[in-house]
C-alpha cells in the first residue's frame, strides 16, 4: 500500500473516527477522505494530470492536509508554500517547480504567476455540494513516482527542491508507526509547517494507524505554560518536534513529575539537543519515551536512538544512535556520514524536472564517529551548513540576499551557539556606510522569519586568506 491508501483503508474500516482536530474543529476519516476527493475532482477538471507539480498555499490544518490528499488523489505532486515566505522566494519555487495549479484560500496573490490556475478552497462554484467518496476515483501511484518537493535553503544563494517519492514516505510511515508503537487511540500533536519534512509523521503517519492528529493551536507556541496545558487538555500520547521547542518548554513550561500523564512519547529531531537541556526534560517527564531522531531532508530519518535515562549524567553529547528505515550507514575516510536506503530522495528538483542521483550513496555533509556502544556521535557540519531552530540553513542564501543591499561590500554569516536553538545566526557585514537599520528592514522582506540574522556586526572589510578566500576563522574570532 502507498501514501494515499491508507486513508482509503481507514475511511473504510473506521469511518466515523476523528482523522484530524484543529481549535474545535473536528474531521472524520470518511469525512476527510470526502473532502479530499472533492479537491482532487476539480484539480483534474483544471487539468491536472498524474506527475503534475500542485502548491498549496495555505497555514498547517485542516484545510490544507485536505488539500495535500487531494493532490495526490490526483496522482500529482504537492509543493507546500509557506504563507509567511517573502514573494520574492515564493515566485522563485513557483517558477522553479512549474506548477500546474496552486491552492489557497481568497484571492490570487500578485506574485503568482497568472498562467498557473488558482483554486480558491472558498469558492462554492468550483466545489458545489456534490460528494466524491468514490475510491475508483483515486489514481494508483507507483512507488517512484514523486508525493512531495519541499524546498530547503540551498547554497546556490536559492531555495532547493528535496524531490520525494511515494515510496520514500511509505518506508518512513511503516518504520516510525511500528517503532514507537503508533495506534488508534494515539492522538498526534502536530505543530510542524508542511514545508519542513517533521510534517510527514504527522501527515501520514497517524492516518496509516487510524490516529488522530490534532493541530497546535499556532498562539500557542510563545507560551509554553499555556501548551503544556494544551497538551493536558487535549490528551496528546505523541509529538514530533524539534530541541529548541522542547529545551524552552522544559526551562519554561513549568513541566514537573506527574504532569501530561496521556503523553506516551516525545520524538525530536532538526538540531543537536543542548545535553543539560535533555536532562532536564528526561527528569520532568520521567514516563514519556524520548528518541532523538537524525537525518536531513534528502534522508528523512535515517538514524535515531532511543534516550537512556540512567546514562545522560555521563554522556558528552547526545548519540544520533543507530540505523532508521533501513538505512545502510557509512562512514567515510574523512568521517563523513554516508546513506543509502529507502528513504533516499529521488534527487533534487531543477528547472522542471527531478536531476537525478548519479550515486546510490548520498553525501550528508555531516561528520560523525562511532562511541564504545557503537552508537553514532554527531560532530557538526563538514561544510558551512548552520542548524537553527530545526532548520538546517545554508549560509550563501542568505548572504547572496545582504551582498544585493546598497553600500554592502561582502558578507559572512556565522553561528553563533546557543543552548536553546542550537545556533543564532550572526551577519559580518563589510562596508563603511551601511545603514543597518534599513538592511534589518530589507532582510525582513526578502528572508524568511528563521533565516533572519539576530545581530550584526560591520567591518570595513572582511579578513581574508592569502589565497584571497574568506578568512573564516578571523571571522568567528570577531563575534
Amino acid at each position: 500500500m502507498l501514501v494515499a491508501d491508507h486513508l482509503i483503508k481507514q475511511q473504510m474500516h473506521t469511518p466515523d473516527r476523528i482523522a484530524f482536530s484543529e481549535n474545535g474543529r473536528d474531521t472524520t476519516y470518511r469525512s476527510f477522505f470526502v473532502n479530499a476527493g472533492r479537491i482532487s475532482h476539480v484539480l483534474l477538471h483544471h487539468g491536472v494530470r498524474p506527475g503534475d507539480r500542485v502548491c498549496l498555499l495555505l497555514s498547517r490544518g485542516i484545510d490544507a492536509a485536505q488539500g495535500i490528499y487531494g493532490i495526490l488523489f490526483a496522482g500529482a505532486c504537492y509543493v507546500p508554500l509557506d504563507p509567511q515566505n517573502p514573494a520574492s522566494r515564493l515566485a522563485y519555487i513557483m517558477g522553479d517547480v512549474r506548477p500546474r495549479c496552486i491552492i489557497g484560500i481568497g484571492a490570487c496573490p500578485e506574485w503568482c504567476d497568472a498562467s498557473v490556475e488558482w483554486i480558491d478552497l472558498n469558492n462554492p462554484q468550483l466545489f458545489g455540494d456534490e460528494q466524491h467518496g468514490d475510491i475508483d476515483g483515486v489514481y494508483r501511484s507507483s512507488p517512484e513516482d514523486l508525493a512531495a518537493i519541499l524546498y530547503t535553503s540551498g547554497s546556490t544563494g536559492n531555495p532547493k527542491g528535496v524531490s520525494i517519492s511515494c515510496r520514500a514516505i511509505d518506508a518512513f510511515v511503516f518504520w516510525s508507526a511500528t517503532t514507537f508503537g503508533i495506534g488508534k487511540e494515539d492522538r498526534i500533536a502536530s505543530l510542524a509547517p508542511f514545508h519542513f519534512d517533521l510534517s510527514l509523521f504527522d501527515l501520514f503517519t497517524g492516518v496509516y494507524c487510524g490516529a488522530r492528529t490534532c493541530f497546535v493551536p499556532q498562539s500557542l507556541t510563545l507560551s509554553p505554560k499555556k501548551l503544556v496545558a494544551w497538551f493536558d487538555e487535549v490528551a496528546i500520547t505523541s509529538w514530533y518536534t524539534v530541541p529548541s521547542i522542547l529545551g524552552f518548554l522544559a526551562l519554561r513550561g513549568g513541566l514537573a513529575p506527574g504532569q501530561l500523564p496521556a503523553m506516551k512519547r516525545i520524538l525530536f529531531a532538526g538540531e543537536v539537543f543542548p545535553l543539560p537541556g535533555l536532562i532536564r526534560l528526561a527528569q520532568a517527564l520521567p514516563h514519556v519515551a524520548l528518541y532523538n531522531l537524525f537525518g536531513p531532508t534528502e534522508t528523512n530519518v535515517c538514524t535515531f536512538w532511543p534516550v537512556q535515562r540512567s546514562r545522560l549524567e555521563t554522556l558528552e553529547s547526545v548519540p544520533i544512535g543507530g540505523s532508521a528505515c533501513e538505512a545502510e550507514l557509512m562512514i567515510s575516510d574523512s568521517g563523513e556520514l554516508l546513506v543509502n536506503g529507502p528513504c533516499l530522495m529521488s534527487g533534487y528538483w531543477q528547472e522542471g524536472h527531478v536531476q537525478a542521483l548519479d550515486h546510490p550513496w548520498y553525501h550528508t555533509g555531516d561528520r560523525v564517529s562511532r562511541n564504545d556502544h557503537d552508537e553514532l556521535l554527531y560532530h557538526g557540519r563538514m561544510d558551512r551548513m548552520i542548524k537553527s531552530s530545526g532548520y538546517r540553513i545554508e549560509p550563501a542564501e542568505i548572504e547572496a540576499v545582504i551582498n544585493r543591499f546598497e553600500a554592502v561590500r561582502g558578507s559572512v554569516l556565522v553561528g553563533e551557539s546557543d543552548p536553546i536553538c542550537g545556533q543564532r545566526l550572526v551577519a559580518v557585514v563589510a562596508g563603511k556606510s551601511v545603514d543597518l537599520e534599513a538592511l534589518r528592514a530589507y532582510l525582513k522582506q526578502n528572508l524568511v522569519a528563521y533565516m533572519q540574522p539576530y545581530r550584526f556586526v560591520q567591518l570595513q572589510a572582511i579578513p581574508l586568506l592569502t589565497n584571497g578566500k574568506v578568512d573564516y576563522r578571523a571571522v568567528a574570532g570577531m563575534i
